[in-house]
């Protein structure tokens, strides 16, 4: 398999552009090389550096993996809706070792099997 074609297969499958003030996030979907898709989210703000009179952007990114997608999503629920009432949900947090009612799994994943990252 050619070079490009290999990169290709790595390029973002889904991405998301969200606008906020002088803030954009950025989503992006994207599989290693073992077809497996973690999504990337990715903070850009555009900053000043005085010294060199020139704007860059300031960047900060989450890599997030499907079997940590579940809680992820509870986690910024919870505390979305703790800012929106001002109240904490008393939901117990299941345990790691506790079981659970749906199966899940998991996928190591090497950050080889990444591949290059683009200026998301």
């Amino acid at each position: 398999m050619q070079e490009t074609e290999k990169q290709e297969r790595r390029d973002d499958l889904f991405s998301k552009v969200v606008r906020a003030g002088k803030r954009t996030y950025f989503f992006d979907v994207k599989a290693t090389r073992a077809n497996q898709q973690y999504l990337t989210i990715t903070e850009s703000k555009r900053r000043f550096n005085e010294e060199q009179g020139k704007f860059y952007y300031e960047k900060h990114k989450v890599f997030l993996y499907g079997e940590d997608f579940e809680k992820f999503k509870d986690g910024l629920n919870a505390a979305i809706d703790f800012i929106e009432t001002g109240e904490e949900n008393e939901e117990k947090p299941v345990e790691e070792n506790e079981p659970k009612d749906e199966i899940s799994s998991t996928v190591d994943v090497n950050f080889e099997d990444l591949g290059e990252e683009g200026d998301s």
